[in-house]
């Protein structure tokens, strides 16, 4: 197994990385470039080596790739800079700002012969995964509707909008659960109540050519804290809840039609049994598993390019209505 992966950045969601890489024994060393991070690392990581420099990481044939964890500003330049080093690389959502700049760093992985992967966290989720299956197993039935709520009174940030934050991991999960099918329309509404341009609350609606249509709710200026998708179909419904105890569960409610006018026949829900896992982890595995076998990421730098389109579509809609 590979045994040398870089961490860039050790701060809000890079000490996670941090944690999960030191865990699996891979971690070669972390760059981060702000004092007060490293020295809160450091007095839980005391043996990491940290750096304030890339050169020993781009230099260093022993580092097999890198996980980028910096501000989505970065992305870009720092998966650009390590492709071309000669890195596998696995960086954090988005995959870049812009649809141009995705295109160049998929261009240069393939050309580079390197493995590029989105950190599309949903998609290594356990109960995902089990949905998945049911789905595909006929489960619930045709499905109809898909929507998602990604809500918090949460970190809010000045370089990008909470469509940008938030919408990536529920925009690629609906893709996913619809077997990588791009929607054909997308339409976006939102308010910027905090400061003027940054979108607090953005609402996406998404229609597929199969006839699904779903929508994905995201703010950063809720009242308590929401990560729950819905799946409608034909037979049952599902609910996936990150924050409850309950990730997943079925509700097998049925309409009848008593003569022309339909009723909800309401049945008691039932959760889902699978085997928890910690999705970063598996991501990580996943990462370290297409570096070994060079087999392609279930969340390659296509699939990051792909909710890169569909997040600038949204984002055209929003400017739009202003």
């Amino acid at each position: 197994m590979t045994q040398n992966i870089a961490l860039i950045g050790a701060g809000y969601w890079g000490k996670n990385h941090l944690k999960n890489l030191h865990r699996l024994n891979i971690l070669h060393s972390v760059l981060e470039l702000t004092d007060e991070i490293v020295r809160e690392r450091r007095k839980e990581f005391p043996g990491v080596t940290f750096l304030t420099g890339d050169a020993h990481i781009l230099a260093n044939p022993d580092i097999q790739g890198v996980v980028i964890a910096a501000s989505a500003a970065r992305h870009f330049e720092l998966t650009k800079k390590y492709l071309l080093a000669g890195k596998d690389v696995l960086v954090e959502k988005p995959l870049a700002l812009t649809t141009a700049e995705g295109q160049e760093l998929v261009d240069i992985a393939r050309e580079q012969n390197r493995i590029l992967m989105v950190g599309h966290i949903l998609q290594y989720h356990a109960a995902v995964i089990k949905l998945k299956e049911l789905i595909d197993a006929g489960e619930l039935g045709v499905i109809r509707y898909i929507y998602s709520n990604r809500l918090n009174i949460g970190k809010l940030r000045t370089e990008e909008n909470v469509l940008w934050s938030f919408a990536p991991h529920d925009i690629s999960l609906i893709c996913m659960l619809m077997n990588g099918e791009e929607p054909d329309r997308v339409d976006a509404h939102g308010g910027a109540y905090v400061k003027p341009g940054i979108y607090d609350t953005t609402l996406t609606t998404l229609e597929f050519k199969n006839g699904v249509k779903g929508h994905v709710f995201v703010s950063w200026l809720h009242p308590f804290k929401e990560q729950k998708l819905v799946v409608v179909g034909s037979e049952k419904m599902a609910v996936f809840d990150d924050v409850s105890d309950k990730k997943l569960s079925i509700y097998p409610h049925k309409i009848n039609l008593e003569g022309d006018i339909p009723v909800a026949m309401k049945a008691e829900s039932y959760p889902v049994e699978f085997e928890m896992k910690e999705p970063l982890r598996e991501e990580l595995l996943h990462f370290l598993h297409c570096i070994d076998t060079r087999e392609t990421p279930k969340t390659d730098g296509v699939e990051g390019l792909n909710v890169l389109k569909i997040l600038e579509r949204a984002e055209i809609q929003l400017n739009n209505k202003r």
